[in-house]
């Protein structure tokens, strides 16, 4: 009797282990930021639109108060990388899924990487050097 070798289909080129795997790591930090960004949200939400009178408070003086602390600073500023992070790996799984052209999805994705990083640098730059003491 004769037995007919195939081969696997779907056979990695590279063993598995020394693979890294992008979208597995993407799938986690989705799941982490998101829960990251609820509580960040949330506080953000009752802080600035709840607590002590509501969004009627907010203007110069408050953001200069709250910026003047580093606790606030770093709460903004993660709250900014995380959802610009994840809104950003959102977009990138779409434009996978529904870009039918290489051409067409490496372009989409180099419009969003770039607004990505123009959206970064300017959130943090203006945390950091917001001065509180300009006059309104």
């Amino acid at each position: 009797m004769m037995t007919l070798a195939l081969d696997k289909p779907r056979t990695p080129r590279r063993p598995a282990a020394r693979r890294a795997n992008w979208e597995l790591a993407s799938w986690v930090f989705m799941r982490v930021s998101g829960i990251a960004l609820v509580v960040l949200v949330l506080g953000h939400l009752l802080i600035m639109n709840i607590l002590d009178g509501g969004v009627h408070r907010i203007n110069w003086g408050f953001v200069a108060g709250r910026w003047s602390s580093p606790f606030w600073q770093f709460w903004d500023l993660s709250m900014l990388w995380l959802a610009e992070i994840h809104g950003g790996n959102g977009l990138r799984t779409i434009i996978n899924d529904y870009a039918r052209k290489d051409s067409t999805r490496f372009w989409l994705k180099v419009l969003l990487y770039v607004s990505m990083v123009l959206i970064l640098a300017l959130g943090t730059f203006v945390i950091f050097t917001f001065d509180p003491n300009m006059d309104a």
